[in-house]
């Protein structure tokens, strides 16, 4: 069985944290088979303003981006076809594992086609938050710099997946 964690404090009126949930439901015979927390997997994506989007020199498709962003002014080289000044996105720092694409950035600037890029912005499927890939995560312009990327895109709910032991037929129904 699956449930977030908003969804139990609600159904069992309470206020308790997330490890205290799971052991009280620990000693009442369940047990925890996972805890999926998209904070977790999230942590190092925060929001970025894009201050400029200019055509790369010497490609026709990418862009070189300004980038407003928590560790500061940052220039991003980017494919992404809705790029442009004033957007409100994701960013990935140099070194960030991002989830969709199975693999993490270089911890040290990378050259695209001549140019140096510090990070990436982030398209809702590379943050498996989503399938849109055709462009980079167009977020709502009133979200504040530096908020965490879970919490811009509404994933900070943790999912518990328990298991109902045999002798615990109950808990099914």
């Amino acid at each position: 069985m699956k449930f977030t964690l908003s969804w139990l404090n609600d159904h069992l009126a309470t206020k308790a944290t997330l490890d205290d949930i799971l052991g009280l439901m620990l000693k009442a015979g369940l047990e925890v088979e996972e805890v999926e927390d998209p904070r977790e997997k999230l942590a190092a994506f925060t929001v970025c303003k894009v201050k400029a989007a200019d055509p790369h020199p010497d490609a026709d498709k990418l862009r070189v981006c300004t980038v407003d962003t928590v560790d500061g002014e940052k220039q991003i080289v980017c494919g992404a076809p809705n790029a442009r000044a004033g957007m409100t996105a994701i960013y990935a720092p140099l070194g960030t594992f991002i989830p969709g694409l199975d693999f993490a950035l270089d911890k040290k600037p990378r050259k695209i086609r001549g140019i140096e890029s510090y990070g990436m912005m982030c398209s809702t499927k590379e943050l498996e938050a989503g399938e849109d890939h055709d462009g980079i995560a167009d977020l709502d312009e009133s979200i504040a710099l530096g908020t965490p990327a879970a919490d811009a895109l509404g994933l900070n709910d943790p999912v518990i997946d328990f298991e109902v032991t045999p002798n615990r037929p109950d808990w099914l129904g």
